[in-house]
């Protein structure tokens, strides 16, 4: 399976973070402080420069719950209930279960969360499983939105990220310090590591009957097993194409496909277009996601330091 085809890009976009490599945008995200590591998977900031009335069309695609908080651009997003649109907003969205497309139009500024999986039901926040493919104002769900938007406009992206994680704080302290399932933990480390393994195997690995892995993951990745592995598969491939992988998995993560067959059926069906289109479209937003991702994913599997380069810089 030969997708070396380097990607497109948009030339319109600058981010303040600069490019890849291959001319890819960048974010600015980091691992969480390590007393809020069982709960937040990933924190970021992007900031993006694009002309006035230059609109993006694009998609997000995340296997966690994230809080955004947008303080720039005008956003579109179609989800499960509908097309919703917004400005300047906190938002809770819950874990998406394929590529939700979304636009912004004008320079646009997003700072948010990853939350873990199992940290949502240890922390008595949303039920994750209600709001897959969706996404409501963060008062609807408990969560402070005027703090949220008070983060102050000449302040830096880590400035912004110690105030958000300062918020989490304050709620962890609250729920004295109540940790996510062990079983959530154990299969999210699967789902990084070795997203090709069966289901059967994994509940082994958890220590748990399959009936009681697929409760815990249907409760706190809103989804079943078998569909979470599946879509940590499409998002390294997906990650792989866009050049903000470790190219030097890239074989690994290809064999995970039966065939060329089996891999543009699975990734269509995720993506909404096939590999092909994929690595031909500009992709910046969902790009910003995924590199995001595997940067957390190479430091949890201890492939990188925190705060080390990445392989695709």
């Amino acid at each position: 399976m030969n997708h070396s085809k380097r990607p497109a890009v948009d030339p319109s976009i600058a981010p303040e973070q600069g490019f890849t490599r291959d001319g890819q945008p960048l974010s600015y995200n980091r691992a969480p402080a390590p007393d809020l590591a069982p709960w937040i998977a990933r924190l970021y900031v992007t900031k993006v420069i694009v002309p006035a009335d230059y609109t993006l069309s694009c998609g997000l695609f995340n296997d966690t719950a994230c809080i955004r908080i947008q303080l720039a651009g005008d956003w579109t997003a179609e989800t499960a209930t509908g097309p919703e649109a917004f400005s300047r907003a906190a938002l809770f969205f819950g874990p998406q279960s394929r590529r939700m497309p979304v636009t912004v139009t004008g320079s646009f500024i997003s700072v948010g969360i990853a939350i873990r999986p199992g940290a949502c039901t240890a922390l008595d926040g949303p039920r994750v499983a209600d709001f897959v493919d969706r996404l409501v104002p963060a008062p609807m769900v408990a969560m402070p939105s005027e703090e949220l938007l008070m983060l102050p406009a000449d302040a830096s992206p880590e400035e912004w990220l110690l105030m958000l994680e300062g918020l989490v704080r304050k709620r962890v302290e609250q729920m004295d310090g109540a940790l996510p399932d062990p079983v959530a933990v154990r299969f999210e480390e699967i789902m990084l590591a070795n997203p090709g393994m069966t289901v059967s195997e994994a509940a082994r690995l958890c220590g748990v009957e399959r009936r009681r892995l697929e409760r815990v993951v249907s409760r706190d990745f809103g989804m079943a097993p078998k569909q979470v592995l599946r879509r940590a598969r499409a998002l390294d491939m997906a990650s792989h194409l866009r050049g903000v992988a470790d190219s030097e998995e890239g074989e690994e993560i290809a064999l995970r496909y039966y065939d060329e067959s089996h891999l543009i059926h699975e990734f269509t069906e995720l993506f909404g277009m096939s590999p092909r289109q994929f690595v031909g479209k500009p992709q910046p937003i969902l790009t910003l996601a995924l590199e995001s991702r595997q940067a957390r994913r190479l430091e949890a599997l201890h492939r990188i330091a925190p705060g080390e380069a990445r392989p695709w810089e």
